[in-house]
């Protein structure tokens, strides 16, 4: 590739995670219009505008990364993106009929555009630069752009909410998506449209049982607020899931061709997704009480609301140049501990603060920080994950990162949601679940440092 097309081919990819970003914040800066469209006023049917989308970008990404594996990942990256735009433009739609379920169910549809294009973009990569400085590059700037794409979709979906028609965020979201799709046809290397030498079958059975597991699972998780544990049909669904999940492991063990290889799950992987489904699952709760805050308690508007995000855009480069020079100066588990220990100081600062307060003292302090737990731990499990696998599996190591992060998120707002309901009132017991949870991601962070020292010492990747 010549420069120029080497930049237009990494810009593409990277746009992916932006558009992720910016299709969870087009929905939640504007919340509060977007519910009174729908006569919606339940903080618990609320949530579903986020975990719907959430819920179906972590859970597919799995079979979407296998998909890329067996089919090609160039022809799911560009499908994805065509995928992502049509349910976008009926998420808009949704303002019709003026039935909030129908939304909903747009918006898990639209999380599946994320779920095809984000391991199969990453693929992409892992299968164009060989492991060293470069590829530490690209996965860097892969997750720089996330602080910038949500702060972009939280603007723009408040500038249409508050100054014209909010589903015009949408539809306009919908018109990029397929200009993107039309982009990647023809940025994206030939060498990388060929099908994989030797794809794996893809398990049927492992991918039904797997993802009618996580859905379930999550649905009883964020439905458990909203209609209460004791329903008999939000136990049931969990019992149910559990039991998907359990059969899904004991398929994957006697498959020959698995969806999930239980024996990829090395300990080195296990506390990699550990560390990130704790720091990402927390960070989802901060995020979304964050504008709760500023919103309910404080009275902002979503346009000014997502201006108080904007030195995350800057905060997230700043995170990734720093995130490059770590990953090849010092161990990989050096910086995931470090980015579990930013996403626990950001979330902290935040929950500590008075109802009324100077934006400086301590919101602008933790909108700052949070962006180094995002931008440190992502690229730093990405490049663990694909340096780890071969070229034909490298959609089922970003996936495996992608469903964590997302699918957590999805499951930690269910679980704030109980405590916030069930335990203690109010916004601040949200924020103490997501410090129980971070806390937890410093704790498995450090264990995760001091074994890899044990093991190997102070061992840095070539560069």
């Amino acid at each position: 590739m010549s420069t120029l097309h080497e930049c237009m081919f990494v810009g593409v990819v990277a746009i992916s995670h932006f558009m992720t970003q910016a299709g969870l914040g087009q929905a939640l800066a504007p919340l509060d219009i977007i519910s009174a469209s729908f006569g919606v006023t339940n903080p618990g049917e609320q949530s579903w505008f986020i975990a719907g989308y959430s819920l179906t970008v972590g859970t597919f990404i799995l079979i979407s990364g296998r998909l890329g594996d067996i089919l090609g990942h160039k022809r799911m990256f560009v499908f994805g993106y065509a995928w992502f735009g049509v349910w976008s433009a009926f998420a808009g739609f949704a303002v019709y009929p003026r039935r909030q379920i129908f939304f909903d169910v747009c918006r898990a549809m639209q999380g599946i555009g994320p779920a095809l294009i984000m391991p199969n973009g990453l693929a992409l990569f892992g299968r164009a630069y060989p492991p060293g400085i470069k590829k530490n590059i690209v996965f860097s700037i892969f997750g720089a752009v996330a602080p910038a794409g949500f702060v972009a979709g939280a603007t723009f979906g408040s500038l249409f909410a508050e100054l014209a028609f909010w589903p015009w965020a949408f539809w306009s979201f919908g018109i990029a998506c397929w200009a993107l799709a039309a982009f990647a046809l023809l940025v994206v290397p030939r060498e990388l449209s060929e099908k994989p030498m030797n794809p794996p079958g893809f398990d049927w059975t492992g991918s039904i049982m797997g993802v009618t597991g996580l859905v379930l699972v999550n649905i009883a998780w964020n439905n458990g607020p909203l209609y209460g544990w004791g329903t008999p049909h939000v136990y049931f669904l969990l019992i149910i899931g559990l039991l998907c999940l359990v059969g899904f492991v004991w398929v994957e063990k006697r498959a020959e061709s698995p969806i999930l290889p239980i024996h990829a799950m090395t300990g080195t992987v296990n506390f990699v997704l550990g560390c990130v489904g704790l720091g990402w699952g927390a960070f989802g709760v901060w995020v979304f009480y964050t504008f709760r805050f500023l919103q309910q308690i404080r009275g902002a508007s979503p346009l000014t609301s997502s201006a108080q995000f904007a030195p995350a855009v800057v905060c997230g480069l700043l995170a990734a140049g720093m995130t490059g020079f770590l990953l090849t100066h010092t161990p990989v588990s050096f910086v995931m501990m470090t980015s579990m220990v930013a996403f626990a100081a950001g979330i902290i600062i935040a929950a500590t603060q008075p109802a009324q307060q100077t934006y400086w003292a301590q919101m602008f302090v933790s909108i700052a920080v949070m962006p180094f737990g995002m931008d440190m731990s992502f690229p730093a499990a990405s490049v663990i994950l694909s340096n780890s696998m071969p070229p034909e599996h490298q959609g089922l190591a970003m996936s495996l990162v992608n469903t964590v992060v997302n699918y957590s998120i999805s499951i930690a707002l269910g679980i704030a949601g109980t405590v916030e309901v069930q335990v203690i009132k109010g916004i601040r017991s949200a924020y103490y679940t997501a410090i129980g949870l971070s806390l937890a991601g410093v704790l498995c962070g450090a264990l995760f440092f001091m074994r890899t020292m044990r093991k190997e010492g102070w061992k840095v990747m070539e560069h």
